[in-house]
């Protein structure tokens, strides 16, 4: 029986759901370690860039496709699978025929001789995880840049106060907050959000300046 042959059904499909979220492509993968031939779904070799049965596919060429940067790690992960058959995962690049990079989750077992109980081949699945990965990296995005902007917005304010109680510019303020945060070791958002805080509370007479100045003199 040849390793197609013994190639996995595929999966039941899902439901069909009106959404305009896509599933992850999923392919299907088994590696012979006698003969050393792969055998892939066709939706494995679209990941990788070709048509179904374009190419043979190798270790070599395997290889061949991972980002040169976990390329490496890649290996050892195989390597290890192969004396083991232990269950294992990687997340890890590849570069396909078409020079895109694409975000692939590999997972994978081993299967065990009946009588020997050596390894005798790896299987597993090819999950397409470029979509979610970069759709997750735009959200942190966003998130980061409203996290900064609200950053921003604190100083802003803290800046304005001391521009009214000392009679600074807005760039000497920033200074002296800066100069505060620096020999505090306090972090320039924080010293902020806590002279808006204490400006909130003190009453708006000669003293706020005072008020103001103990606080830059001992933030903690």
């Amino acid at each position: 029986m040849s390793i197609e042959d013994r190639a996995p059904s595929a999966p039941p499909a899902a439901p069909e759901h009106h959404t305009t979220t896509r599933q992850p492509a999923t392919g299907q993968w088994r590696y012979d370690l006698a003969t050393e031939r792969w055998w892939w779904s066709p939706e494995t070799y679209r990941m990788h860039g070709f048509e179904p049965h374009e190419v043979v596919p190798t270790t070599d060429l395997v290889l061949a496709h991972k980002h040169p940067a976990d390329r490496e790690r890649f290996r050892r992960i195989l390597e290890i699978a192969k004396v083991t058959g232990d269950p294992f995962h990687s997340v890890h690049r590849i570069m396909n025929a078409l020079g895109h990079e694409r975000v692939v989750v590999l997972v994978g077992q081993g299967r065990r001789d009946p009588e020997t109980g050596t390894v005798v081949e790896l299987m597993g699945y090819f999950i397409d995880a470029t979509a979610p990965v970069a759709q997750r990296a735009e959200v942190m995005a966003g998130d980061h840049i409203r996290t900064s902007a609200a950053h921003r917005g604190v100083i802003e304010q803290a800046k304005g106060v001391l521009s009214v109680t000392h009679g600074l510019t807005i760039d000497e303020a920033f200074e002296l907050l800066r100069a505060t945060s620096n020999k505090h070791n306090v972090p320039v958002r924080d010293l902020a959000s806590r002279l808006i805080n204490l400006g909130h509370i003190l009453p708006l007479d000669e003293h706020r300046r005072h008020c103001i100045d103990e606080f830059l003199r001992n933030p903690r």
